[in-house]
């Protein structure tokens, strides 16, 4: 009887985790605002009917995005259809809605209804400057030398951004990489002339800016649009296909501005839209000490982990391949290269073999923390004393214990020199784990860089700091500790 009861419980177990599983909707978003404010929309939309919702927002741009649904690792986004078509799909021209589902259908991708607004790419400047150097279109950039243009980087590499656009009105001149969320502070102070926008954002209003024409229709037409998965829950794309055309420019542009300008967070927004929309949705007050605290054990666990691997993988290699100087200078030299790639690149770059989340943010953090701890540990090595390792091998010490008694207690102020090294710089690197869904202390300096909010950017840098600091630390009051024990024990087979 006992065990009827045990395998019944074990088949409701089951059901009601496959019942949840498929009522379960991962929403991603990219990391502007009007990302977040989308896709927080949908979230609220579809909790409002009985869905259960994972946000995984603020991940690094489209790209990132795009493979994360490819991957499963999200099941929807908001996206645009000039995005889509030109730095996604590569299609030729201006394809329209039916061409874009029609390239997607293969991929087991869908194009849901349009949400009703067209924020279209554009080139803004100060409105004193444009007043100054009659500038109303793109084209009139051309006339005018040592203008200072910056745009996002994302622009900067795409068909349909600043390529294109600098072949189909000449312009020229150098131009630099800067992170969106930045730029309209950057305009505004006037340490930049020229950027990129979006045609809703809240902050062209905020920062006076005046956005020049496109008359030679260079920028298509960037339609939003839930970008889903075909294997959905059951009924999300009709609860979805509820906002079709309910968003225009104008009220795109008034949300926007609501968290630009008045502080509102993208919950509080969504809430009163879906209000407005005559569906009720509950926000919870922020709860700032809560998220600090959750974001801060997420960080420990993504540098935890990958710094105790490191340390693991690091020495236990110094170990083996000291006494071999190319195989030993090989190996740094190859940690060195995995330097060289950029820390968003390298975490991109384990999405298509890991998915977004901790897995692929603890293996990159991994390969960053190897090249200090086998640099330091393999060059201490191989700097002690040969007169040391001579009279240690006169003294009858076997490899074992010249090692555990002579080699590592005076290479150890190094060893642990590299481990603080790889410790400080796997806490500052974990905050771009934001990017790919990993959570920790970057998820509010992504979204306070998208708000130039300083305050939600303290929140994630002054913990990030105090853990840099505390791993200095203690890893300094570990490396006195070991010192005096290893001191006490390698004068053992000396006086023998």
């Amino acid at each position: 009887m006992n065990a009827r009861i045990f395998v019944g419980l074990c088949f409701s177990l089951l059901w009601m985790s496959s019942v949840w599983a498929d009522s379960q909707v991962r929403i991603g978003s990219k990391n502007f605002n009007e990302s977040y404010l989308l896709s927080e929309i949908a979230a609220q939309l579809l909790e409002a009917n009985g869905y259960e919702v994972e946000r995984k927002f603020g991940l690094g741009g489209t790209l990132i995005c795009y493979a994360a649904l490819r991957k499963g690792e999200i099941d929807l986004y908001i996206e645009y259809t000039g995005t889509l078509g030109q730095a996604i799909l590569n299609l030729p021209g201006k394809p329209h809605f039916e061409q874009l589902n029609a390239a997607l259908s293969p991929l087991a991708l869908q194009l849901l209804p349009p949400l009703g607004f067209n924020n279209t790419y554009a080139v803004a400047v100060r409105e004193q400057d444009a007043q100054r150097f009659g500038l109303d279109t793109i084209e009139d950039l051309a006339r005018v030398q040592g203008l200072r243009m910056v745009f996002s980087h994302e622009f900067l590499e795409r068909q349909d951004g600043w390529p294109g656009l600098s072949a189909t009105y000449g312009l020229a001149g150098p131009v630099r990489g800067i992170e969106h969320g930045l730029a309209y502070q950057a305009i505004s102070d006037g340490a930049i002339d020229v950027t990129d926008v979006y045609s809703t954002d809240g902050e062209l209003i905020r920062y006076d800016l005046r956005v020049l024409q496109d008359v030679r229709d260079y920028f298509p037409t960037y339609i939003a649009a839930p970008l889903v998965r075909e294997d959905l829950p059951l009924g999300v794309t009709e609860v979805l296909a509820q906002l079709e055309g309910r968003i225009d420019e104008a009220l795109m542009q008034k949300m926007n501005a609501q968290v630009v300008f008045f502080g509102a967070s993208f919950a509080q927004v969504a809430a009163e839209f879906l209000t407005d929309f005559g569906i009720a949705s509950e926000v919870k007050p922020p709860a700032v000490a809560a998220d600090i605290v959750k974001n801060t054990l997420r960080h420990l666990q993504l540098t935890g982990i990958s710094l105790g691997l490191a340390i693991l993988v690091g020495l236990g290699m110094s170990l083996l391949v000291y006494t071999y100087s190319r195989l030993s200078q090989a190996l740094i030299y190859f940690c060195g290269l995995l330097q060289t790639i950029p820390s968003i690149a390298l975490l991109a770059l384990m999405i298509p073999v890991f998915g977004i989340g901790i897995t692929p943010a603890i293996v990159a953090l991994f390969l960053y923390s190897l090249l200090p701890i086998l640099r330091n540990a393999i060059t201490a090595l191989r700097g002690v004393d040969p007169t040391l390792i001579q009279v240690s091998q006169a003294l009858g010490l076997t490899q074992a214990e010249r090692l555990r008694f002579v080699l590592v207690p005076l290479s150890l102020p190094a060893i642990f020199a590299g481990i603080k090294t790889a410790a400080v710089i796997s806490i500052g690197t974990a905050t771009l784990a934001a990017f790919i869904g990993a959570g920790g202390l970057g998820d509010p300096i992504v979204v306070g860089l998208s708000l130039n909010n300083t305050q939600l950017i303290l929140q994630g840098a002054i913990p990030a700091a105090a853990l840099a600091l505390c791993a200095e630390l203690f890893f300094g009051h570990l490396e006195r500790r070991l010192g005096r024990i290893s001191g006490q024990s390698s004068a053992d087979p000396i006086a023998k």
